[in-house]
């Protein structure tokens, strides 16, 4: 019987286990300890930005991003319809109305030549999702946001590391999310970062993550006090959980050599079964460096996507589908979100399938999946054979 392939399999690595150790050892296990310290500086450094704040999950550190823009009920902010809830809902949670945007055909990214159309008078900030890792149009987007006078917020859960035109992703909005789970690149089980480009945030975002306290002046020696100043939340990761991540931060070129290895490994063993079968393969505008984050293919029709998936899970491997359109959802459709909306969404969601995409996964694995896909045949590239023998 065959070894079953998962989808995904967490990396830990032996400084890893050696960084948990040690941060159990310590006398305390809480939030912003030394392990989280030292992520905040590495991350700080790598990417050139003015602050990085750990948080217990991207989904929170976009929470922080709502809060930090002072939203209040009838705002807008645009967002993909292409991608996970927490995009939406951290901004649905202040108040705000969801207005929803397709996505370009190549990257699968927010298409900014459909932004502008939809900015008003209360559109408070655009929310861009890096597909995959792959940088969206940040120079087109960029210049719509500052001549309408709205805030530019990247989740860029999929792209740490990545770059667009040479420049780090997470790093041209106002303010960045990213995310730590346990299926990235990097992970710590559940965690993220509030990236802040935008250093007359960072003492309101320390507030909103010390529960609307000024603690974190007080640990600064800057106050002999804290107190409750204004609206705030738990956002702090243990200390533990950052020591995971750290070992991970560290051994980050290992990690994205080996998964770009991988990503290219899929490309060349499918590319010409995917031009036989009319099955698009992911795409990196020469500008972007990507992050090597997801490798997916596009199959011909839903039904194809699906065949696919039981195809793969009677060989051992499991590859899964990915966002479903949040306009044609049933909390979408209460802001008015409607079949033909975002036709590029609707179109790619129900055609979309995710390889399996981890550190660990061996040549002999690799080539089994790629073995099984090259032996699929799609149904509508069957039935045009079959008419003309």
């Amino acid at each position: 019987m065959t070894t079953a392939i998962p989808f995904n399999k967490p990396y830990v690595n032996d400084a890893g286990r050696r960084y948990i150790a040690e941060a159990l050892s310590s006398t305390s296990h809480s939030g912003d300890g030394p392990f989280t310290r030292k992520c905040h500086a590495l991350l700080q450094s790598l990417l050139g930005v003015p602050k990085v704040l750990l948080t217990t999950s991207c989904t929170h550190a976009l929470e922080m991003t709502a809060l930090l823009l002072r939203l209040q009920p009838g705002d807008e902010v645009i967002v993909p319809s292409f991608t996970f809830t927490s995009t939406a809902n951290a901004f649905a949670l202040r108040g705000a109305r969801i207005v929803f945007a397709d996505i370009r055909p190549d990257t699968l990214n927010l298409d900014e030549r459909q932004v502008e159309r939809l900015i008003t008078n209360r559109t408070k900030a655009i929310i861009v999702v890096h597909y995959a890792g792959v940088g969206c149009e940040m120079d087109v987007l960029l210049e719509v946001a500052k001549r309408h006078g709205v805030a530019v917020i990247e989740d860029n859960a999929h792209g740490l590391f990545g770059k667009y035109r040479g420049r780090y992703l997470g790093t041209f909005g106002d303010l960045a999310a990213q995310s730590f789970h346990e299926t990235k690149n990097f992970s710590c089980g559940e965690g993220g970062a509030l990236v802040i480009n935008e250093p007359k945030l960072i003492e309101d975002a320390e507030v909103i993550r010390e529960k609307g306290t000024n603690r974190s002046r007080f640990f600064r020696g800057e106050i002999d006090k804290y107190s409750w100043i204004g609206l705030g939340s738990s956002y702090l990761p243990s200390d533990i959980l950052a020591a995971l991540l750290l070992s991970q931060l560290e051994a980050r070129d290992e990690i994205q050599l080996r998964r770009q290895q991988i990503w290219q490994v899929y490309y060349a063993g499918l590319r010409q079964w995917a031009e036989q079968q009319g099955v698009g393969l992911p795409f990196t505008p020469a500008y972007c460096d990507q992050a090597y984050h997801v490798f997916y293919l596009l199959l011909p029709s839903l039904e194809d996507r699906q065949a696919l998936i039981s195809h793969l899970r009677s060989h051992g491997i499991l590859a899964v589908f990915h966002y479903l359109p949040l306009h044609l959802s049933e909390f979408g459709r209460q802001w008015g979100g409607k079949e033909g909306d975002c036709p590029v969404t609707e179109d790619v969601s129900a055609r979309l399938l995710r390889l399996p995409f981890f550190y660990s996964l061996a040549d002999s694995e690799q080539a089994r999946i790629v073995d099984s896909i090259c032996s699929f045949v799609p149904e509508d590239v069957r039935t045009r054979r079959a008419s003309m023998t």
